[in-house]
């Protein structure tokens, strides 16, 4: 993607931004015809993460040479493809080596067309977007899961902030930091893909005078110009627990249930009633109801559906 961006006087720089390139060793000198054009159309160079395939030193070597000496500034944040072998400091070495500045919760300025180009990074982490994320709450496992994202999203929050003085700042993520850049991708995984918590990061640091402008991240992100190109302002929601089912029309088709889950022609169930008076002959195997929010929601053998009483027993397994 090159794509440009306006200082506050006017300029214009141009933004060259790409992720998810994943070189290894048999990928030699492959993108270093494309990547020598740039000083004919672009001021600086943005690599979006998952850099190489494994995560391995022999594979951040190969990057390394794309990108040294391009006549223009790279600058960098590593995806969780370069951190799969555990060496994502040395990738890091290598790559800084070779002339690359890698961002990790830290920022870079650099000197474009006679003003200051500000630009902060981070990898980023995973846990879902608004409505439909992970807490900080639960089992240590699931708060250290949490915890890391909103650490590296302050982490974001804070570079930015440091960066206000800039005419012009990018932030700089692997992870999305919003759902709409996820197009192409199955809606399922989409809470491992990003975290709205990175937006949260983007629009803290917007209060400021000059506020941060492209977002450019990995995961297959979509640059069209579409719906993608910021954040959705709306406040962040954490859903607990399970709403009772509301009424609904007969799985196995019919006219639909009125008020208090009866048929038409029919008396609805008493309000003392057990939950299982006057439901349909038992099934066996649990019957699959409803997906929401990511997860997906049975009953068990010969429980009732839609009958304006909360059910009970209820399974939720997260779909995948």
């Amino acid at each position: 993607m090159t794509a440009p961006e306006k200082h506050e006087d006017g300029a214009v720089v141009r933004v060259a931004a790409v992720g998810d390139i994943h070189l290894s060793p048999d990928c030699r000198g492959l993108l270093r015809p494309s990547f020598e054009t740039l000083p004919l159309c672009a001021d600086v160079l943005l690599l979006a993460g998952d850099l190489t395939r494994h995560g391995t030193v022999s594979e951040a070597e190969v990057v390394a040479d794309e990108v040294r000496d391009l006549g223009v500034p790279v600058v960098a944040v590593l995806g969780n493809h370069d951190y799969h072998s555990d060496q994502e400091a040395d990738i890091a070495r290598v790559l800084t080596d070779a002339g690359v500045a890698v961002l990790e919760g830290d920022r870079t300025v650099l000197p474009v067309d006679g003003g200051r180009l500000g630009i902060a990074g981070t990898k980023g982490f995973c846990g879902g977007f608004a409505g439909r994320s992970a807490g900080e709450f639960g089992e240590r496992e699931m708060k250290d899961f949490v915890r890391t994202t909103r650490q590296a999203a302050e982490g974001l929050h804070e570079a930015l902030s440091e960066l206000s003085d800039c005419e012009a700042r990018i932030a700089l993520t692997h992870f999305s930091p919003v759902p709409d850049t996820l197009a192409g991708e199955p809606v399922e995984i989409y809470p491992f893909l990003g975290s709205y918590l990175l937006a949260e990061g983007h629009r803290r640091g917007r209060r400021r005078p000059r506020g941060a402008r492209p977002r450019p991240h990995g995961h297959r992100a979509r640059h069209d110009g579409g719906r993608g190109a910021r954040p959705q302002r709306r406040p962040a929601r954490h859903r607990q627990g399970v709403r009772p089912l509301p009424p609904a029309p007969h799985p196995h088709g019919g006219a639909p249930r009125g008020p208090g889950g009866a048929r038409p022609g029919r008396p609805a169930p008493a309000a003392d009633a057990p939950c299982d008076a006057a439901a349909p002959p038992a099934r066996r195997g649990s019957r699959t109801t409803r997906r929401s929010y990511g997860f997906r929601v049975s009953l068990p053998p010969g429980s009732s559906y839609g009958r304006g009483v909360p059910p009970v027993a209820l399974t939720i397994s997260p779909v995948m």
